[in-house]
């Protein structure tokens, strides 16, 4: 019986599908199926999947959802305990879901697991090892740049990118599935934090690697890249930080926010930016009812948030945002 459901999302990705699902095909565990969505391909990927991975269950939509939307259609059907998700610019180590799987069984309060995912181009680089959230209420990608030694001990971490993660299942029903309104980007931080705020804790399994196709799906600081990036980050920001944090946090976001809008005006893209942020404020209404229940859900207090926040440093985040 199966014990994990692997989610492959996909759009217009066949020339990335080959080696993903090949990857998943050499797993040295075997206790899984493979679940691919299509999001409205017009590149025949739904078809090279059914033709070349029979194995491979495929939901085909008739038009792109989004990923969160995506994923959780396909959240919905399966009961397995457990449900790793794998991006298709993503190539999976053949110890990849074994390790993952070891980690959760053997470390119950946890009820996530992330994966240390490398660069494909440059495997002695990390991608990230592991999500996480600032004190300035924006996500980072944790060790992104370095060596991928660096990042080679088990520890708890804010949460899993989705491109590569492990989930209990019973944690996902019990929290929701990811917010839909988000559509791409940041659905796995809002989605993490949800989890920390109900007291589910994240462990990062560096045995449990990936090499990242890096910008395949979604470019680097692409007009969608930046407005879905910025206007849902607010949106997280909104409905998860508990009263008191904001109050700690909301100048550096604000300081976050305009050093945001001098970088994207000086890269051709304060447009998008802005544009983000007005949709952001339209949007208010609707992301604090959500807040609502999230805080009266939560059952954390306060300090446990903010110790597993990273102090913001803007410096670095600027350099590292050069050097892409």
């Amino acid at each position: 019986m199966d014990q994990v459901s692997v989610v492959v999302v996909n759009w217009n990705g066949r020339e990335l599908l080959s080696e993903c699902l090949e990857s998943l095909r050499a797993q040295s565990y075997d206790r899984f199926s493979t679940l691919l969505v299509d999001n409205g391909s017009k590149d025949a990927s739904v078809d090279f999947v059914k033709n070349n991975f029979p194995e491979v269950r495929v939901i085909a939509l008739s038009r792109n959802l989004g990923f969160s939307v995506a994923n959780n259609i396909a959240i919905r059907s399966i009961e397995t305990q457990y449900v790793a998700l794998l991006n298709n610019d993503a190539v999976a180590d053949p110890l990849w879901l074994e390790n993952l799987v070891a980690a959760l069984n053997t470390r119950p309060e946890a009820g996530f697991a992330a994966s240390r995912i490398l660069l494909y181009s440059d495997p002695g680089y990390v991608d990230r090892a592991g999500d996480s959230y600032t004190t300035a209420g924006t996500g980072l990608l944790r060790g992104r740049g370095a060596e991928a030694d660096v990042y080679d001990e088990k520890t708890w971490v804010f949460g899993a990118c989705a491109a590569a993660g492990l989930y209990r299942l019973e944690m996902l029903k019990e929290i929701g599935l990811f917010d839909e309104d988000l559509f791409l980007l940041y659905e796995d931080v809002d989605l993490s934090f949800r989890a920390q705020l109900r007291n589910y804790r994240c462990l990062y399994v560096p045995e449990a690697t990936v090499y990242h196709k890096s910008s395949s799906s979604i470019v680097h600081d692409s007009a969608i890249s930046v407005y879905y990036s910025h206007r849902n980050l607010e949106w997280v920001y909104l409905k998860n930080m508990p009263a008191r944090l904001i109050r700690k946090s909301i100048i550096f976001h604000l300081i976050y926010n305009v050093a945001a809008g001098l970088y994207f005006l000086g890269n051709g893209r304060i447009v998008e930016f802005v544009r983000a942020k007005r949709d952001a404020l339209n949007g208010l209404a609707r992301i604090l009812r959500k807040r609502r229940g999230i805080q009266k859900n939560r059952i954390v207090d306060e300090d446990y948030i903010w110790n597993l926040l990273e102090r913001e440093k803007f410096l670095p985040r600027l350099k590292l945002r050069f050097r892409k």
